[in-house]
């Protein structure tokens, strides 16, 4: 039996026993991981995803890819050019199961891109009390970092990446490829972030 799985904004069809490179995962290797996100199994066609079904896999390895290369130049009298090179980090899996029902009380962690709140698939519960907005809003601001200290970022474009929940120099240094194709798409930066290497300054600023 085969599925196709949804991650990083991909698609994969797999079945049990395949071996694949997806993009970075939060887990280390040897965890078993579980893909909700599952468009087709077998000849059931999800609308758009098939209920309750899950793909389990087993990481086998964390790594990075082949380092592409980025080459812009303008044509202007005192045009400039830059070269940046990337290597996209990359998790190994080997599909162990694929399951047609039953996802939700499997107890297996759930497959969440690096930098994203993972969680365990279980059974629905009882919703834990949640605390005052008085109370949470303190500790959300003391996550806040300063982005004014990314290149090109002023109060209007801060503002921005907050109402779009992007508040910390962890989570842009954590975009992957699809996460900045759709933050430019969202926020009509139009490649802003490539041009300003925002990730790097995130990963250096995040760092102290």
């Amino acid at each position: 039996m085969f599925a196709v799985l949804k991650t990083g904004g991909k698609q994969y069809r797999v079945q049990s026993g395949d071996v694949l490179r997806v993009e970075k995962l939060a887990a280390t290797a040897g965890e078993t991981v579980q893909f909700n996100d599952v468009l087709m199994v077998g000849s059931t066609v999800g609308a758009p995803l098939v209920d309750g079904a899950a793909v389990q896999a087993e990481v086998l390895d964390q790594i990075k890819g082949v380092k592409t290369i980025h080459f812009v130049k303008r044509r202007r009298k005192h045009g400039s050019k830059r070269t940046k090179g990337h290597r996209q980090q990359l998790t190994v899996l080997r599909i162990t199961d694929i399951l047609e029902s039953g996802a939700d009380s499997t107890g297996v962690k759930v497959a969440v891109g690096a930098g994203s709140v993972g969680g365990v698939a279980v059974a629905a519960a009882e919703p834990a009390p949640k605390a005052s907005a008085k109370a949470e809003a303190p500790a959300a601001e003391a996550k806040a970092d300063d982005l004014k200290k990314l290149s090109g970022v002023g109060p209007a474009l801060e503002k921005k990446l907050h109402d779009a929940g992007v508040t910390s120099f962890a989570q842009i240094a954590a975009w992957t490829e699809a996460d900045i194709a759709e933050m430019n798409e969202k926020l009509s930066f139009k490649g802003r972030i490539e041009r300003e290497g925002w990730v790097d300054q995130a990963k250096e600023l995040a760092q102290g």
